[in-house]
């Protein structure tokens, strides 16, 4: 079955950095771009960054720009957020999400990121 699992989350002090990945299977994964949201508590849930299905183009939300990077190795069906110079108010649950015009989307579970010192 289709399954996206995000992990690196965790708990860091300003200015730290993380890792984030996200594991695909039951899905032909490289057809498909690759987005990361971010839900805070109390807020609605906010695109970060995305990446089209060769990895050619990339996008991120002007919040994180300079910070994040968004990656992904289509031959280990594998996709990554690298997150530098964390601040508080990117302490947010992290979600992967793939998605292809026609077909919908596919959810991860979510990873907690906790910036605090």
């Amino acid at each position: 079955q289709v399954q996206l699992v995000e992990s690196g989350g965790g708990l860091v002090q300003p200015g730290g950095s993380l890792r984030l990945s996200c594991a695909a299977s039951g899905f032909t994964f490289s057809r498909y771009g690759i987005l990361w949201y971010r839900q805070a508590p109390g807020k609605e849930r906010e695109l970060v960054a995305s990446i089209s299905s060769g990895g050619g183009s990339k996008n991120y939300a002007d919040s994180v720009k300079g910070r994040f990077t968004i990656s992904r190795d289509n031959a280990k069906n594998t996709a990554a957020l690298q997150m530098n110079s964390l601040k508080p108010e990117d302490t947010a649950v992290y979600y992967c999400n793939a998605w292809r015009a026609g077909t919908g989307s596919y959810w991860g579970q979510g990873t907690q990121v906790t910036v605090s010192s």
